[in-house]
């Protein structure tokens, strides 16, 4: 398997336990410790790796919230620093993998092929993943997995920001065009935009290249390991989400 069919095969499995803690109780634990609420753990929290910066920058990074929820979530972090709030943030995703992956025997094997794919990647126009990834990983393996699989979801997330702003999308149209219920839930005020096939088509395309701008990184691993990362995120993937 090459480096671009394994990062396609690794999206669904990369998004899921890379984001995974985000509304799982330890975030909420985490919220409720330092007292924050609403969106305030997620800004503070995920994008803290961005130092004390206005809001804009913030929002230039996350892309797809309004800048106004961005800043309201962002300025309203009553004493909590940025360092500290990823600090806990990253706390509570290790603790997530800790008990959702607790089963999981090949732990140590796929944090070696993650890191492998993690340390290739170029850091250009992915300054939450270049936060992400200077942060300290913890020894044991479920919880590297679950912080490794949140440093690769943001070298996606950043890379298709990129590919949905060079297809000429906004940001609200790439989300109407495919979950558009995020719209509401990512607080974007109405009425929204009509969304026409030319919008999907691009929309379509924003997701080929996003899988094009990650691959490069996927070229750490040789066929074989790369297929054995697919496998294992699989595997790791059924195991955090059991089916019902």
């Amino acid at each position: 398997m090459d480096a671009r069919a394994a990062t396609a095969a690794t999206k669904v499995p990369v998004v899921a336990l890379g984001g995974g803690f985000m509304r799982s109780r330890e975030a909420r634990d985490f919220g409720a410790r330092v007292g924050l609420d609403g969106w305030g753990p997620y800004f503070r929290g995920r994008c803290g790796v961005l130092g004390e910066a206005d809001a804009d920058v913030v929002a230039a990074a996350a892309t797809f919230f309004p800048p106004g929820l961005v800043r309201a979530s962002w300025d309203g972090r009553g004493a909590l620093g940025a360092a500290d709030a990823a600090r806990g943030y990253a706390e509570a995703c290790q603790a997530w993998g800790r008990r959702r992956l607790a089963g999981f025997d090949p732990a140590r094997r796929l944090t070696e092929l993650l890191e492998a794919v993690v340390n290739r990647a170029d850091v250009a126009g992915a300054p939450l993943f270049a936060g992400w990834r200077a942060l300290p990983l913890p020894d044991d393996p479920p919880a590297r997995v679950a912080q490794l699989a949140h440093v690769l979801r943001e070298l996606r997330g950043a890379m298709h920001a990129v590919a949905v702003l060079a297809g000429g999308l906004t940001p609200l149209q790439a989300i109407l065009a495919s979950r558009p219920e995020d719209a509401r839930f990512f607080g974007w005020p109405e009425p929204y935009p009509d969304v026409d096939d030319e919008v999907r088509r691009r929309r379509a395309r924003a997701e080929e290249l996003t899988d094009e701008l990650v691959a490069p990184a996927y070229a750490a691993l040789g066929d074989g390991e790369a297929q054995e990362l697919v496998d294992l995120l699989d595997h790791a993937h059924r195991t955090a989400f059991p089916p019902a």
